[in-house]
């Protein structure tokens, strides 16, 4: 499989959900995600599948925004089978080129592992981090807690 032969769509009705939430439970960032927490995610957002024509759906990415000022990237997944080819960067590079988007003065991602992917498409670490604040869910603060960070 070659990068050239997957084409990106963010027609919903293309996105194999089971296939993404099979996906997102095996990821540090979600393990165990309920199927239907994954439904409400997909239909909150707005969502980008990449599809190989003989396999299907190989990678998915969604965006959480008010296409005005700030978008969220979240759960940007590319197949093992097809990582390395530039996939994912492709999926990102799609929403911030997206004529939608073109407002937006801040994207923002989190990433254990992909630093070098998001910073060769301009992402870099918050400028005033003392700024940026969070509340997280007391389980999802007890996943995080209990979690061994991928080096």
């Amino acid at each position: 499989m070659t990068d050239a032969m997957i084409d990106l769509s963010d027609d919903p009705s293309r996105i194999d959900g089971d296939r993404v939430h099979g996906w997102l439970t095996t990821s540090y960032w979600t393990p165990g995600i309920a199927r239907d927490r994954v439904a409400k995610q997909i239909a909150g957002s707005h969502c980008l599948g990449a599809y190989h024509p003989q396999h299907g759906q190989v990678g998915f990415a969604r965006v959480i925004s008010d296409r005005a000022s700030f978008a969220w990237i979240a759960d940007v997944w590319v197949d093992e089978a097809v990582r390395g080819q530039g996939i994912g960067r492709r999926l990102v590079r799609w929403f911030l080129d997206h004529p939608d988007y073109a407002t937006v003065r801040r994207f923002a991602l989190v990433t254990a592992d992909a630093h070098g992917v998001y910073a060769g498409l301009g992402f870099h670490a918050p400028l005033k981090p003392e700024r940026y604040m969070e509340r997280l869910s007391a389980e999802f603060a007890d996943l995080l807690a209990a979690r061994v960070e991928p080096a």
